[in-house]
């Protein structure tokens, strides 16, 4: 009898062990591998100490404490094992925005800590149950350093690894010489601004994008591997950077000859210190452009304006005139169906009509067909390709649900910037209450809570009714909103989830209102 109960203990807190693991590399994979940001995450969401862990190391306590064979008591054990199940179903049953990828990456890693720990494991326990049982449960007490050790002793194989496939890719590019290819780049808006691009230069050219968020150096690499065929045209390579050379590593792969940089904001302060840091990584993408490149710059941001280029020929754009600016927008008109502008320049003058709404929508548009006129599109198919231009999903994205309530999803992220056009279409719409859900806006560093502060006092200045989401920016937020007079009640609802907004937005919202989804954090923020 013992000895089954030993077995099923053993098996128990193993398939605990795996389950634990599992969560471990998904946060890490969230935090983009790299231990210290891993560790900063255990640090702010306490999961040193979490219940979890502490049920475990007074479970470890308990069985060496009563190692004896003759000091084991039977409901000790089960007590253990129905522990142990209960929070294996817990990890089972939790929700997560981003699940864990199952890439190679996450396979190697995966493997090397199981086997890792089942090597310590078995030379400690000489295949004994009971001791299998107590080992487990010890790691998984502290899985979390075993999860930043084991990356970090894979580290070198992985750079290996990812070194072999970026040569790869450069070799494939420098195969296709006559392929032009275009950087696009910024503190926010280069998603967007990709996919208005793709849409224009399709109708007269086969054009490759790089997918979803693959905007890293190895998010190319792949995109080049994996989907460049012989017979694209244009590359249309979207940058992302949280760090001073991120910018130039991807140009060193792809050597753009055009570039875009749609914004220099206070994004990602948290790791690039200041805002001066942002502006020289974003501006690596024009110092990479060769001599006979074209760099197109938005001016409607100090840090692009004031920052002077010679290397190259460069377009400056603004969506309100401006004397340093080459192209401009007049005659912006919005409406239920969308916005129509005319685009200005150089003697230039195309009028668009677009399903888009929003000042930065039309910012992206702006620097989009600028490009386009550069590439020779014509403009009647410049024209025809942004009025099909379909909303980029989670940003500034407008639904009509079923109730009649209008939907502005701009869930992706947020920004300073962003958050404050998004507010403003909002605050546009007048046929009934207009209703935010936010969680905030994270990474801007020792600026965070001052962004958060100003973003609370724009939403009362805009919205009828404003739903906090989460701990994380919440006094922030609505030291901002109380200080225009708002109080919380009827107006001023603070929640701990999305999931409970979503339960009282049923209650409160009817048809003719409008509701802002302004960012949604992953799950390393609370």
């Amino acid at each position: 009898m013992m000895s089954l109960i030993n077995t099923i203990f053993a098996i128990v807190a193993v398939f605990y062990l795996v389950l634990v693991v599992k969560r471990d590399l998904q946060m890490l994979q969230q935090n983009s591998y790299r231990n210290e940001r891993y560790k900063k995450w255990l640090k702010q969401n306490s999961e040193y100490t979490s219940m979890s862990r502490v049920v475990c190391m007074i479970m470890g306590l308990l069985l060496v404490s009563t190692f004896a064979p003759y000091k084991w008591f039977l409901v000790m054990k089960i007590t253990f094992i129905v522990a142990l199940i209960s929070m294996s179903m817990n990890l089972l049953k939790a929700k997560y925005k981003h699940s864990l990828v199952f890439t190679k990456r996450v396979w190697r890693l995966f493997s090397a800590e199981l086997v890792l720990m089942a090597i310590v494991a078995l030379i400690y326990s000489r295949f004994e149950m009971r001791a299998i049982a107590f080992a487990a449960i010890a790691f998984s007490a502290f899985s979390y350093a075993i999860t930043m050790f084991t990356n970090w002793l894979l580290k070198p194989v992985e750079e290996a690894i990812n070194k072999s496939f970026f040569n790869d890719a450069k070799r494939i590019l420098s195969q296709m010489p006559d392929m032009k290819i275009v950087g696009i780049t910024g503190s926010y808006g280069k998603t967007s601004t990709k996919h208005y691009l793709e849409r224009i230069l399709s109708e007269h050219y086969s054009v490759l994008m790089t997918p979803g968020s693959y905007n890293t150096p190895m998010g190319v690499t792949r995109t080049v591997r994996e989907m460049l065929k012989p017979y694209n045209e244009v590359f249309i390579v979207e940058m992302g950077a949280k760090n001073v050379g991120d910018i130039k590593e991807i140009c060193d792969l792809a050597n753009p000859q055009m570039g875009i940089i749609t914004a220099v904001g206070p994004q990602h302060l948290e790791s690039f210190k200041s805002i001066e840091n942002v502006q020289k990584t974003k501006f690596e993408l024009v110092d990479a452009l060769p001599a006979d490149g074209f760099a197109v710059l938005n001016n409607d941001f100090e840090y692009v304006a004031n920052r002077a280029v010679d290397n190259v020929t460069v377009k400056r754009y603004s969506v309100n005139k401006s004397d340093a600016a080459d192209y401009h927008a007049e005659d912006v008109k919005y409406s239920a169906s969308g916005t129509t502008f005319t685009v200005v320049g150089e003697g230039k003058r195309i009028e668009l009509c677009t399903k888009l709404i929003g000042e930065c929508n039309i910012s992206n548009l702006i620097g989009a067909v600028i490009i386009a006129m550069k590439l020779g599109v014509p403009e009647h198919k410049i024209q025809y390709a942004v009025s099909r231009i379909a909303q980029v999903e989670h940003r500034l994205n407008v639904k009509r649900a079923a109730n009649g309530v209008t939907i502005i999803d701009d869930a992706f992220n947020s920004n300073p910037d962003g958050s404050r056009m998004a507010l403003d279409v909002l605050g546009s719409m007048t046929d009934g209450k207009r209703i935010v859900i936010t969680p905030g806006m994270i990474e801007l560093g020792d600026k965070q809570e001052y962004y958060n502060e100003k973003f609370g006092e724009h939403i009362a200045e805009t919205c009828d009714v404003a739903m906090i989401v989460g701990q994380y920016n919440r006094e922030s937020i609505v030291r901002g909103i109380k200080s225009k007079g708002w109080e919380e009640g009827d107006k001023l609802i603070i929640v701990d989830t999305f999931n409970e907004a979503q339960a009282l937005l049923t209650k409160i919202a009817s048809k003719g209102d409008t509701v802002l989804y302004e960012n949604d954090l992953p799950d390393t923020f609370k």
